[in-house]
């Protein structure tokens, strides 16, 4: 296994990961800028109202975009586990 191998390797995972969680922390990072807003907005300090919204906003966004992440995930596994016998052949 060669230094590119490895460094395509470690590419192709960091790009899945950062694909199957940009939209829950997203979603939960617009949620968050919109509540702020609204507490800033009406002097409203309830510590419980950033954190209600942005759960919601996450299960939300995970039922949305779970079919998206499982398949994103799966495909990544499928072609990692289909080089796999040309990753760990000696040459």
């Amino acid at each position: 296994m060669t230094q590119d191998t490895i460094l395509d390797l470690i590419t192709d995972g960091l790009v899945t990961i950062v694909t199957c969680a940009a939209p829950p922390l997203l979603m939960g990072l617009a949620v968050g800028v919109i509540v702020s807003v609204f507490q800033a907005v009406t002097s409203i300090q309830e510590p419980t109202l950033a954190f209600v919204p942005k759960i919601l906003a996450v299960l939300l966004s995970l039922i949305l975009f779970g079919p998206f992440m499982l398949t994103t995930l799966t495909e990544y596994f499928q072609r990692l586990i289909s080089n796999l016998p040309g990753l760990l052949a000696p040459k």
